[in-house]
């Protein structure tokens, strides 16, 4: 693992926190691929710069007001892993706990493509 791909790791995770999606944008490949955790499908499938930016943005707006914070962090050789928890408080006030994990796969020092995983409740 590099130094600078940690580092920037961090930082676009530190944007996704922040829901600051053109910052994280600057993080990945043109041809990146993010494969989101909800959908029609087990999950919707978005590549390329443009799409990625529109699947990050309706992911964000999801649980608007929501909490991310960052667990589990690994990275080995160009795939890396991220632990989150996930807060948003439902229309009955209760406040929802999810839990989930993104799988990276990095070209140099950016990320090419993110595998998003979350637990679901009943």
């Amino acid at each position: 693992m590099t130094e600078k791909r940690l580092q920037a790791f961090a930082a676009a995770w530190a944007a996704w926190a922040r829901r600051d999606v053109e910052t994280l944008m600057t993080f990945l490949t043109e041809d990146c691929m993010y494969e989101a955790s909800i959908g029609p499908e087990p999950g919707t499938t978005y590549v390329g710069q443009d799409a990625v930016r529109q699947g990050f943005e309706k992911m964000l707006a999801h649980h608007p007001g929501g909490e991310t914070r960052n667990g589990l962090l690994f990275i080995c050789g160009n795939k890396g892993v991220m632990g989150w928890i996930s807060l948003w408080t439902a229309p009955d006030g209760q406040v929802v706990e999810q839990r989930g994990c993104d799988i990276y796969e990095f070209d140099g020092d950016h990320i090419r493509r993110k595998n998003a995983f979350r637990k679901t409740w009943q």
